[in-house]
């Protein structure tokens, strides 16, 4: 089940690790598309413009969740890449901890201030009440979302990104399948949809806890090693918060752009929604070669072989460029045949918007590549901190986007906006890469050299 990245050819690991990962990134998407899709034709469009209206407010938190569960899970992986499984144990247990804290004082604050934030965020008067019901849904179920993120993060840390997928596919078809009942047979509109993915969530994320504690017999601690460890907790915090402070700032400034896309009317937000779900279809994937870098980057600094980090990232690099032109490729053939899963063949109007911003996004895939790339890598070296600037980069670049460009230019700025965050990222990232590798070596050489003075 475990897999150690610190052995064989980096090209095959990468693959290896990621392929799982994207085939449920295309599941996870799949089965957050089916709210969507179920959503804008059978409920109609505007609950899809309240569904769409969301999307940064729900990336805002959620993406906060995910983020934390992946930095704790960092060092898990340095532990486990330097065979010190008793601490690799007292963090997995500190993880745990944390969880439980997060999970308890997110859910109370998200549900508190949702409504405010709609408000804030300009969402039309005709969609706001059913955006309110969904994204709240969505909150409370932020305990299922930790846990699920956590478990898989804590195998993933291990090598196996095999396991996390399975669970992924059965909440995948669950949360389909809930959504064809609560929403066509018992007419739940946007809250049957909400309610679907909060359960199937529930159920992917117990799964998981119940196979770790069945099979990972290495991750199982003793009492003492279960303690609550100020140390653990703060290096945990020092890992996850800035990861997940990172994906928030960055959704900062898409709450900032969608708030000034509602000031467009829910038209253009229906045609933002369908296009931009479409188009993130295809770039999850990215995402996937990312967070393989993450465990492959964390095992070998563990491994004190920076030489073989580097040879992973541009391997890396390399995946992810042909897999942005191939994807380019693709959405240019199939970019109506998407939005039609979204949209009546009849919304002449909306369906032209939706393909617009598709290309735009599209075209701009290799920048998106190279910033997750270099992200992640930062991330798995230990500098989530500084990985966090990037977001806000993003943030800023959106914002200024939303608050400077779209008055002025109106839709268009609205679909150049996430191609102008990349590179803003990507300015700041490519450097920084190389200021950490050079650093990282740095210490290395000062270890090694203070380690033969003391042998004479």
């Amino acid at each position: 089940m475990t897999k150690d990245m610190t052995q064989g050819s980096p090209l095959k690991l990468i693959l290896a690790f990621a392929v799982p990962l994207m085939l449920g990134s295309l599941f996870q998407q799949f089965y957050n598309l089916a709210d969507t899709i179920i959503v804008g034709r059978f409920v109609g469009v505007e609950a899809l413009a309240a569904v769409g209206s969301v999307g940064g407010l729900n990336y805002l938190v959620l993406g906060f969740v995910n983020g934390i569960a992946c930095g704790f899970s960092i060092p898990v992986s340095w532990t486990f890449g330097a065979k010190d499984y008793s601490q690799m144990r007292r963090y997995t247990a500190n993880t745990v901890w944390l969880s439980i804290i997060f999970a308890v004082v997110l859910t109370i604050v998200t549900v508190a201030l949702t409504r405010p934030i709609l408000v804030w965020t300009n969402t039309p008067a005709n969609i706001i009440d059913l955006a309110d019901i969904y994204v709240r849904t969505i909150f409370w179920g932020i305990p299922f979302t930790l846990l699920y993120n956590v478990t898989s993060a804590l195998m993933r840390a291990l090598g196996d990104s095999k396991r996390p997928l399975y669970f992924l596919l059965m909440a995948s078809f669950l949360n389909i399948g809930l959504d064809l009942l609560c929403i066509i047979v018992f007419k739940m509109g946007v809250f049957g949809a909400s309610f679907a993915t909060v359960f199937s969530q529930a159920v992917a994320g117990f799964g998981s806890l119940w196979y770790i504690a069945r099979h990972y017999h290495e991750l199982r601690w003793s009492k003492e090693e279960g303690k609550l460890s100020r140390d653990h907790c703060l290096k945990l915090c020092n890992m996850g918060i800035p990861m997940g402070l990172q994906c928030s700032i960055t959704a900062i400034g898409s709450v900032v752009l969608q708030g000034a896309v509602n000031g467009l009317g829910s038209d253009i937000v229906a045609a933002q929604t369908a296009g931009g779900k479409a188009a993130q279809f295809l770039s999850v994937p990215l995402e996937s070669i990312g967070t393989a870098m993450t465990t492959y980057a964390s095992q070998n600094l563990g491994a004190h072989d920076l030489k073989r980090v580097n040879r992973g990232v541009n391997t890396a690099l390399g995946i992810g460029c042909v897999y942005s032109i191939a994807s380019f490729i693709i959405l240019r053939f199939a970019d109506k045949l998407l939005i039609g899963l979204f949209l009546d063949a009849g919304e002449v109007e909306i369906m032209a918007n939706a393909q617009s911003f598709i290309f735009w996004n599209s075209v701009f895939y290799i920048p998106l590549a190279v910033l997750i790339i270099y992200r992640y890598t930062i991330q798995g070296l230990g500098y989530s901190g500084l990985a966090m600037f990037a977001g806000v980069a993003e943030m800023v670049a959106r914002a200024m986007v939303g608050f400077l460009f779209v008055p002025l230019w109106g839709y268009f700025a609205a679909c150049i906006a996430n191609p102008v965050a990349w590179f803003f990222a990507c300015f700041f990232l490519i450097p920084a890469y190389f200021v950490v590798r050079k650093k990282l070596m740095n210490e290395k050489e000062n270890q090694q050299g203070h380690a033969v003075r003391n042998s004479l």
